[in-house]
């Protein structure tokens, strides 16, 4: 909220379309997500799940953040 209030845009993903956009797959297990996180970035270092989830869903922001849904302000 705190970034929103500064006039910053705020974006929400679906659990299922972060595991998608990095795996390839909306079901994907922790694990499949670690280790594609240190595939498509390998110098960053996670030591937790929290961690490589943080990184997860910046790839996925990555991907849609020139998507016209985002330009609009929509919701995924």
């Amino acid at each position: 909220l705190a970034p929103a209030l500064q006039g910053l845009r705020v974006a929400e993903y679906p659990p299922n379309l972060i595991k998608k956009t990095v795996v390839g797959a909306g079901h994907a297990e922790k694990r499949q997500i670690q280790m594609m996180v240190s595939m498509l970035l390998p110098k960053a270092k996670f030591g937790s799940a929290d961690e490589a989830d943080a990184l997860a869903i910046a790839i996925c922001h990555a991907n849609h953040r020139s998507s016209p849904q985002f330009k609009a302000g929509i919701r995924f």
